[in-house]
C-alpha cells in the first residue's frame, strides 16, 4: 500500500460559511466512479450478456446500486453542504439551502414518471409487434393492464414500480430528507452516523419500507435501509470538501477491508466454501438472527452487501494510483458519464430495456449479448458528448461577460 497510515490528513481549505471551501481541482474519482456505476447499470440491466463478468457483482455481493447511492451521496454532500452550513452558523437562510435539493428531487420524480411510461409503452408495443404476450407480464407490467386505475395512482405516488426502473424512487425520498441529514451531519457527524446505522438495522430486521401500490410488499429499494449508504456518502462528501477524509488511512483498517474483499471473493468462488457459509447463515436465521444480517437481500441492503460495498470503497480510497487512474485521459469517458449522470442513466435505462426485448425475441442470436450493451454505452457516450458541448456553449457567453465586467472594473 502506497499511503502510510502515519500520514496526517490534508489541511482543510479556507472555511466559508462553516464548511471548508472546495479544492481548486475537482476530485476525479467522484465523476469517474459515478460514471463507472452508470455503465455497469447499463450492462447488468441486460441480463445474460458476457460483459457482466466485468462488473463489481462478479467480485462480491454488492453491485452498481450500492456504488450509485454512495457516489450520489458524496456528490450531494459536496454540492449542498455549504448552504446548510451558512444557515447553521446564522449567515444564510434555510429555504435557499434546501431548495436545490428539493428541486432536484422534483426533477428526478418527473424523470421516474417519464421512464416508467416509456418502458410500459416499449413493452406494450413489442408485445403487439412481435406477438409476444409475455412482454405485458414481465417486470410487474401486468398490473397496469389488470388494475389500471390503481396502477395509475401508484405511478403518480411512486408505489407502482416496474423492474429495472425502480432505483430513482428511493433516491427521490433520500434527496427530500438530505437537508436534514446534511444538517445533522454538520452538527454531529458520528452521532448522525450511529443513528443512521441503527435505522438501517431496524429497517432490515422489521421490514420497514414504503408500501407498494397496487399489490402487497414494498419498494424494491427500502429508503429506511438504503439511507445508510447514502448518508455515508454525504458525510464523505462534506469531509472531501474540506480536503480531508471521513475515515483516516490506516494500515490495520486497510488490511481488514482487504481481508473482507478476499473472504467474499473466496465465498463466491472457492469450491464448497460458499454453500457451507450460506448454510451457517441460514442456521443463524433459523435461530432468530435478523434476516438483513444473515441474508443477501437487496431490498434492505443486507449486511454482506453493505459491508462488501464499504470495504471496497475504503480500499479504493486509500490507493493513490486509483486517483491517478481516474484523472487519466483514458478515464475521460467515465468522468463524462458521471458529469451527465441523469442523462446517461435515463437513456441507458431505455436502451437496456430495448436490449432485453431484442435478446428475448432473438434468443439464438449469438452476437446480440456481445454487441447490444456496448452499443447502448456508445449511444449514451455520444449523448453525453453533445450535452457537454451544449453546456460549454451556454457557459461561454456568461464567462465572457463576467470577464468583461471584471476588466471594466
Amino acid at each position: 500500500m502506497t499511503n502510510s497510515p502515519a500520514r496526517s490528513e490534508p489541511a482543510a481549505a479556507p472555511v466559508t460559511g462553516g464548511v471548508a471551501a472546495p479544492s481548486a481541482r475537482r476530485d476525479p474519482r467522484i465523476d469517474a466512479f459515478r460514471g463507472l456505476a452508470l455503465a455497469m447499470i447499463i450492462v447488468t440491466h441486460m441480463p445474460g450478456n458476457p460483459w457482466e463478468i466485468l462488473t463489481v457483482r462478479s467480485i462480491g455481493f454488492s453491485d452498481a446500486a450500492e456504488a450509485f447511492f454512495l457516489m450520489s451521496g458524496v456528490a450531494a454532500g459536496i454540492a449542498y453542504a455549504p448552504g446548510l452550513a451558512r444557515w447553521l452558523d446564522g449567515s444564510g437562510r434555510l429555504w435557499p439551502a434546501m431548495r436545490p435539493m428539493w428541486k432536484r428531487s422534483w426533477t428526478l420524480y418527473q424523470v421516474q414518471i417519464l421512464l416508467t411510461v416509456v418502458a410500459i409503452a416499449l413493452f406494450s408495443w413489442s408485445a403487439d409487434t412481435f406477438y409476444h404476450g409475455a412482454f405485458r407480464e414481465m417486470h410487474n407490467l401486468a398490473r397496469i393492464f389488470e388494475e389500471t386505475r390503481a396502477a395509475l395512482v401508484g405511478l403518480a405516488t411512486l408505489g407502482y414500480q416496474i423492474g429495472y426502473v425502480n432505483i430513482l424512487p428511493a433516491y427521490i425520498v433520500l434527496l427530500l430528507a438530505a437537508p436534514f441529514m446534511i444538517a445533522a451531519g454538520l452538527r454531529a457527524p458520528w452521532i448522525t452516523l450511529g443513528a443512521s446505522l441503527a435505522l438501517w438495522f431496524v429497517a432490515g430486521a422489521y421490514r420497514l419500507n414504503i408500501p407498494a401500490h397496487p399489490g402487497t410488499g414494498g419498494w424494491f429499494f427500502s429508503p429506511p435501509a438504503w439511507q445508510a449508504i447514502f448518508l455515508i456518502g454525504l458525510l464523505t462528501g462534506i469531509r472531501l470538501r474540506a480536503g480531508a477524509r471521513l475515515v483516516p488511512v490506516s494500515r490495520p483498517l486497510f488490511a481488514l477491508a482487504a481481508g473482507v474483499l478476499l473472504l467474499v471473493l473466496a465465498w463466491r468462488y472457492w469450491p464448497g466454501l460458499g454453500p457451507a457459509l450460506n448454510h451457517q447463515m441460514a442456521r443463524l436465521g433459523n435461530a432468530g438472527a435478523p434476516s438483513n444480517i444473515v441474508s443477501h437481500t437487496k431490498t434492505y441492503l443486507a449486511a454482506p452487501r453493505f459491508v462488501h460495498a464499504l470495504a471496497l470503497a475504503y480500499v479504493l480510497s486509500c490507493l493513490p494510483i486509483v486517483t491517478r487512474l481516474c484523472a487519466a485521459r483514458a478515464a475521460a469517458p467515465l468522468r463524462l458519464f458521471g458529469r451527465h449522470g441523469l442523462l446517461v442513466f435515463s437513456l441507458g435505462t431505455i436502451l437496456a430495456l430495448a436490449g432485453q426485448i431484442l435478446m428475448d425475441i432473438e434468443p439464438d442470436n449469438a452476437w446480440f449479448p456481445w454487441v447490444l450493451p456496448l452499443a447502448a454505452i456508445a449511444i449514451c457516450f455520444l449523448a453525453a458528448v453533445l450535452a457537454e458541448q451544449s453546456r460549454k456553449l451556454v457557459a461561454a457567453p456568461r464567462e465572457a461577460g463576467a470577464t468583461g465586467k471584471a476588466t471594466d472594473g
